[in-house]
Formats: structure tokens, sequence, C-alpha cells
């Protein structure tokens, strides 16, 4: 089995051409997947994501590929969700109601909280600060810039999980990870050469 091609899972939301870009340029090939039976023959997999918490997690749902992605982590494939595709991993979210997610990192998704002079949503390069070591941030500097777009967080339960924080209105969850299930906050596809090298890594270095 070919480890360097990435499943890039399409359930009708995010940014994938990006993505795909991204990972041919750290050497990799991304497949775009769109059938659940498909998931089980990758082993590595990024779930991207661009929009409403409750419209992805439907769309999950309904076209299998949940319980799909599921079976993988269950199975020990490394599993990579970016900006959307992070909060989806989490228990709940908060975004236009109460809605579940996949439930695999023990995590809140809530909104940026209302404070004078803070824009929501928060767009911009922002700094990262690393709470330990780990595979996926190998070799960065200690405070890179990164690029964000949202207006949702992750709040963790377990400061374990919690890999690299941000401060904007207080801090929150940037990364976590917690055995083969990792999520970025940010846009690595556009984080220039920052967001290159935790690609690479992930592609690298994730054990499978």
């Amino acid at each position: 089995m070919d480890t360097r091609k990435i499943a890039v899972i399409d359930y009708g939301m995010g940014n994938l051409r990006s993505v795909l870009n991204a990972l041919h340029q750290v050497g990799a090939e991304g497949v775009l997947v769109s059938d659940p039976e498909s998931v089980s023959a990758y082993r590595k997999i990024i779930l991207p994501g661009v929009g409403a918490f409750n419209e992805a997690i439907t769309n999950l749902n309904r076209l299998g590929m949940a319980q799909a992605l599921g079976e993988a982590k269950n199975n020990g494939v490394p599993l990579l969700g970016i900006c959307l595709g992070m909060q989806l991993m989490c228990k709940i979210s908060e975004e236009d109601g109460l809605h579940q997610g996949l439930g695999w990192i023990d995590a809140a998704v809530r909104r940026f909280p209302e404070q004078p002079g803070l824009k929501v949503p928060h767009i911009g390069w922002n700094d990262l600060s690393f709470r330990r070591s780990h595979y996926l941030v190998e070799g960065l500097p200690p405070h890179p810039d990164v690029y964000f777009v949202h207006s949702y967080r992750v709040e963790c339960a377990d400061p374990s999980d919690v890999l690299a924080t941000c401060d904007y209105g207080g801090e929150f969850t940037a990364i976590f990870a917690r055995e083969n299930v990792m999520g970025i906050q940010f846009h690595p596809e556009k984080s220039q050469a920052i967001g290159l090298r935790i690609l690479k890594n992930y592609v690298e270095f994730a054990p499978c």
C-alpha cells in the first residue's frame, strides 16, 4: 500500500483543491474520496472543511462517511482535521444551536466571545504557542505565524489533548492531538512554509 497517497474526504464542503495542491508540494498524492467504502483503502486521511458545522455533520452522517471514518480511527489510521474538519472531531458544537460532532475529542466548539475591539470572524495571521512536542510540529520555530479564518473556536476539556494554542480574545486550541486523531484550526495550505512543514510532517511521520 502506498502510504504517500492521502485520502482527502469530499463530503460537499471545503476548499479541496488547495489541500490537494499543498500535499503535492510536500511530495504526497492527495486523492478525493467521496465513497465511504473506499476509505478503508487508505492509511492516512485528511478531513477538511469550510462552512457550517450542522450542514457538515449532517452530510457526513447521510453519506455514511462518519461511520467509515470512525472505523478508520478505531483501526489506528492517522486522521488529520483541518479547520471545520477539526471542529467536527469534537463532541459538540454550539454553532446555530447545539449539535453532536464525531466525538473523538472531548471538546466543545464555541463562538468567540463578544469583546470590544475583537473582530469576528478571526481572520489573519497569528502566532502559535506549543504545549508539548509532537511529530506534527517537529522542526517548527517556537512561535510560528499561521493563517486563521474562523468564527468558532475549540475548547478542549482535557489539557493533555492540546498541542498548540493561539491567543485571540483569550487562549484557544489551535492544534490538538490524541493518539491517531489530530486537528488544526488554521489553514496549513494557506500558511506558507509553516503550513507545508506541518503537512510534510504528517505525511512522513504519522505512523501507519
